[in-house]
């Protein structure tokens, strides 16, 4: 490996080092998590003669309802308004970690290649010797 080389290949792995200990950084303002959805439901009743039936404006409701899968099965949990705010912020938290582990994922793969190259390259150039 030529020296402008092997100095480009450092400089980019400096770089990943750095952006990868900014990306660990940001797991500690993580809060508790939980995957899901919190949705806000209006609903018919069981009473024909209601306005509900006719009128999606006289839906009953809100009704708010946390749903998430566990192994293989979508389930549904009943919240009561004032929980609501509470799931939606896990649920946020939830998305903003895989968010975070994909970047770092990412940012690793690139890392592992130059790292792998590197280690090929000079492997070769002390066989060259």
């Amino acid at each position: 490996m030529n020296h402008s080389k092997s100095t480009r290949t450092d400089t980019l792995l400096a770089r990943y080092a750095l952006n990868f200990v900014g990306l660990k950084r940001e797991f500690d303002e993580l809060r508790y998590f939980c995957k899901g959805t919190v949705l806000k439901r209006m609903m018919k009743c069981g009473q024909q003669r209601c306005g509900c039936h006719t009128d999606p404006t006289k839906r009953h409701g809100p009704y708010f309802e946390w749903t998430y899968k566990e192994k293989g099965k979508t389930l549904n949990v009943r919240l009561h308004p004032e929980e609501a705010p509470v799931y939606e912020a896990a649920t946020q938290q939830y998305r903003k970690l895989k968010s975070l582990l994909l970047r770092m994922e990412g940012l690793s793969r690139k890392a592992i290649f130059r790292f792998a190259r590197k280690a090929r390259v000079e492997k070769s150039h002390l066989s060259n010797r």
